[in-house]
């Protein structure tokens, strides 16, 4: 043998020597990749590398991917015991763990979190309400980790709790920004091992053809969790959660397994789309008329949307991407070939315009669209999630005052204009009041973060009497009446940094203040209250235009929001 090969086996051989506490501290400074490269340098790294030997390497590599895990260890044993398969899941889910995911529709906000549940992923949906002691929020879907520990087995919720309807997972890539439900064909027994998958086809169908093939799905592949599961948690809130949610877990991959993964057999959903059709009725004046509107309407839109990218200046970037072609897919032809069909979500990469941090959204899309979450770093301290309420004093989650005061959440993101200076843009994600006042990624204020305010704050003590202690300002423009609903101008104000880490924005001409503090979205949630979700596909993504509440407009919900502490 070659003295390389023979340095080679002394390498791997230096390295197996490393005592298995070394091997961890070394391994949590590397990225999976690394490891995995190093694996595949020699058979005796590979073997040693997959074996127990390496576990604390990969638990090191687990508490990396997942900085804050406080039951870690749980979703081990729900492993079998191997950091190597939660490694593999908590990797291919990162483009979804932690990411703040969102709609247009409906206006007042649709705004959906993505946070760990038990060696899993759950989504989750803020419900816009007032402000009180537990978060209001509804569960959109679940990505679980098969026996290997890849992201395979998904769960759409539906309006029951005890009801869930089985999906795979098409595709996630590193750097999604959309995630689109979709329909996926099979051809062959084994819908995992067969390759001939054309979701790539979903998107060539028209709007009305991929709304009721999604529904069809939705009605024939629903199972249902066992009773005495209905109540468990989706994430862990403490210890004693643990051994529930292990049984929820395992209780949800034999129902995936047993429906074969959401899978219905191509000519029950022809049947079910036969009888859908022979439901509808037969068109009338009224039905001419409504339809008439639905033209006209789509007209104005397209209006508004070109107005609103020469306003903004956007480029047209998501049109080429998105682009599809005018001649649709019949529906027919994308059923024909395929022995059976099932739901899909699909994490793709998509070249999205945006304006101030507020991506373009498609209406005919089921998708839901990645927000950017800027981190904060010196000299920009206040990005992020923020909450808060209009009014002085701040609003109190324990306060028994009625009304009780909206809620807003915010997402704080810094930018650069044209002349290199620092802007801190406030764009609206949530906003709890009745009915919508600002259009959903709205820049609520702008501040001017290299331009302190020469302005006084208005309030001397909050309302506990407590001196109020200004630490810095800034000047800028909040919004205003502008062109119309869609088109808000903006007004002189100032943004206030008092103590305690709150912000406050006030407007100079009418004195209105709004006051934030940043949120802990994961521990309201986990502290929080859920409520019944829409039926599947518009819980998923509400393509309908509102200026309301729809997702608490539902029998079933409860009449008063209750919220969780900000954290």
């Amino acid at each position: 043998m070659s003295s390389g090969g023979d340095l080679h086996l002394d390498g791997a051989g230096l390295i197996l020597s490393l005592p298995e506490d070394v091997l961890a501290l070394i391994s949590a400074h590397l990225r999976p990749r690394d490891l995995l490269a190093l694996s595949a340098a020699s058979r005796r790294l590979r073997r040693a590398l997959s074996g127990a030997a390496a576990d604390k390497a990969w638990l090191a590599q687990c508490r990396r991917l997942l900085p804050s895990p406080p039951h870690l260890l749980a979703w081990r044993a729900a492993a079998g015991g191997s950091s190597l398969t939660v490694c593999r899941f908590l990797h291919s889910a990162a483009p979804l763990l932690g990411a703040l995911w969102a709609h247009q529709n409906p206006e007042l906000g649709n705004l959906v979190a993505a946070v760990p549940g038990f060696l899993s992923v759950v989504a989750a949906r803020a419900i816009p309400q007032d402000l009180s002691p537990r978060l209001r929020w509804a569960p959109v879907f679940e990505l679980l980790a098969d026996a290997h520990g890849r992201p395979a087995i998904l769960f759409l919720h539906g309006h029951q709790p005890a009801d869930l309807f089985p999906a795979r997972l098409a595709s996630l890539q590193p750097h999604a920004n959309v995630l689109f439900l979709e329909a996926q064909t099979h051809q062959g027994e084994d819908p995992i091992a067969s390759s001939s998958s054309s979701h790539h086809h979903f998107p060539r169908l028209a709007f009305a053809d991929r709304r009721r093939l999604l529904d069809s799905l939705v009605a024939a592949c629903r199972v249902t969790l066992p009773p005495d599961l209905v109540a468990a948690p989706l994430f862990a809130r403490t210890d004693e959660d643990l051994p529930l949610l292990a049984a929820r877990r395992e209780a949800m991959l034999r129902l995936h397994r047993e429906a074969g993964g959401g899978m219905v057999r191509t000519p029950e959903v022809q049947g079910l789309l036969l009888l859908d059709a022979k439901k509808k009725p037969a068109p009338s004046d009224g039905g001419e008329r409504i339809r008439l509107r639905r033209s006209l309407s789509a007209v104005a839109g397209y209006v508004r949307n070109s107005l609103r990218q020469m306003v903004t200046r956007s480029v047209s970037a998501n049109s080429r991407a998105h682009h599809v072609d005018t001649r649709h897919l019949p529906l027919p032809d994308f059923l024909h070939t395929s022995e059976s069909v099932g739901l899909s979500l699909r994490g793709a990469r998509m070249r999205l315009s945006t304006y101030r941090a507020w991506p373009s959204m498609h209406d005919n899309r089921f998708a839901l669209y990645k927000l950017t979450l800027q981190a904060p770093m010196p000299g920009r301290e206040y990005a992020g999630l923020w909450g808060g309420t209009f009014g002085w004093p701040p609003g109190r989650p324990e306060d028994e005052c009625k009304p009780r005061k909206a809620l807003f959440f915010l997402l704080l993101s810094y930018e650069v204009d044209t002349e290199g200076k620092l802007l801190l843009i406030a764009t609206k994600v949530l906003e709890g009041t009745h009915y919508v006042v600002h259009p959903n990624g709205s820049s609520m204020f702008i501040a001017r973060m290299c331009e302190p305010s020469t302005e006084a704050f208005p309030w001397q003590t909050d309302g506990e009497s407590r001196n109020v202690d200004v630490e810095r300002s800034f000047a800028g423009e909040g919004i205003a009446n502008g062109y119309g609903f869609r088109y808000p101008g903006s007004k002189p104000g100032s943004l206030f940094v008092l103590q305690d880490g709150q912000l406050a924005f006030v407007w100079r001409e009418t004195g209105a203040v709004l006051t934030l503090q940043r949120l802990n979205l994961e521990e309201l949630l986990k502290k929080g209250e859920r409520v019944p979700a829409l039926q599947p596909v518009p819980n998923f993504a509400y393509l309908t235009k509102s200026y309301s509440n729809v997702f608490t407009g539902f029998p079933g919900s409860s009449a008063s929001p209750r919220w969780t502490t900000f954290v």
